[in-house]
């Protein structure tokens, strides 16, 4: 089997089709490894328009694979004219969904040996009647794993997320020893994938001042400080908690490799605060590599083609590293 990784093209309305399509061009090398889950007339339409180029081979598995063109499987084929670009709409939350199960059935048959994705819309997911939060949720669903989270890295800021898409009170309510220790595990385990030898992590606080020993709640010592205690006993290299006004800023400083966040907010805005247009994001724990743009469609620049690749070329060199140090640990 040839080495080849999947990218999906996520809603073809919005910009999945520009930024893969760039991302080839700033990396031609790339051709000869990869296959597009997405609509092949999205992506003529585009290489067309803006002369990108490139040749368009639409194949229906990887015995059809052609050396210096764009190969696209296209698990839904959809009429342009029933593409509204820019706009939330159940046919791109349709293919958004069929592109990532498509994906996600070649990961699992170890025909791709990972998968990145373009950005899909939630509502419009929604609308076609997938009732998930995102792709963690999808791939969750149909992947295998004891335990998942999502992870974004960044060159100055890596954060893992001991929950995501559920309300705020939900996301309070979940904290608990036993998910604190599966992340930080989750956290020392795919960061040694990448290279480091003994990862340093910093668990954030849910409250105030990490709580300020029960002075403005007690989760910390309840459920937070016995998961740390928990993976320090195992060897770890783990601190906190840590305040979360600071722990940012400590990791960014070079104190820490990894932070472990409690809820989705509190890891996302420093890591989009930094690295909005080159951050990565990653989903652990499953029994393939998933890695993603850190950047949502932006329906309102869809079709300009002045969209930035950086995040997808990213999420492409950590996808490829991950899958790598993966079989390495299989043999």
């Amino acid at each position: 089997m040839r080495n080849l990784f999947g990218i999906t093209m996520g809603d073809p309305c919005g910009i999945g089709p520009e930024i893969i399509l760039k991302a080839f061009k700033a990396k031609p090398e790339l051709l000869k490894d990869c296959i597009v889950f997405g609509s092949y007339e999205l992506l003529s339409f585009y290489n067309e328009k803006y002369e990108m180029g490139f040749s368009i081979h639409r194949i229906k598995g990887i015995e059809d694979f052609k050396e210096g063109s764009i190969n696209v499987l296209d698990p839904n084929p959809i009429d342009l004219k029933d593409i509204p670009i820019g706009q939330v709409s159940a046919a791109g939350g349709k293919c958004a969904f069929l592109y990532v199960k498509a994906a996600i059935d070649y990961a699992l048959e170890r025909k791709i040996s990972s998968v990145v994705t373009a950005p899909l819309n939630k509502e419009a997911l929604h609308k076609a009647g997938y009732r998930y939060a995102g792709h963690t949720e999808i791939f969750a669903e149909f992947a295998q794993g004891a335990s998942y989270a999502m992870l974004l890295w960044s060159d100055r800021l890596k954060v893992i997320h001991a929950s995501t898409h559920v309300s705020l009170k939900e996301a309070c309510e979940s904290v608990s020893k036993q998910r604190t220790i599966e992340v930080i595990r989750l956290a020392h385990g795919t960061l040694q994938k990448t290279g480091y030898q003994r990862p340093r992590i910093a668990v954030a606080g849910l409250n105030p001042h990490a709580g300020e020993n029960g002075l403005f709640g007690d989760e910390e010592i309840r459920e937070i400080i016995p998961g740390i205690k928990a993976c320090q006993a195992e060897g770890i290299h783990v601190t906190g908690p840590v305040p979360p006004d600071t722990v940012f800023l400590r990791a960014v400083k070079g104190e820490f490799d990894i932070v472990v966040a409690q809820y989705h907010d509190q890891g996302h805005i420093p890591v989009k605060l930094l690295a909005f247009d080159s951050g990565v994001n990653i989903t652990v724990g499953l029994d393939l590599v998933r890695t993603s743009v850190d950047h949502g469609t932006a329906f309102d620049i869809a079709g300009k083609m002045i969209a930035r690749e950086d995040s997808m070329l990213k999420a492409i060199e950590i996808g490829k590293m991950l899958s790598k140090n993966s079989e390495i640990q299989e043999e």
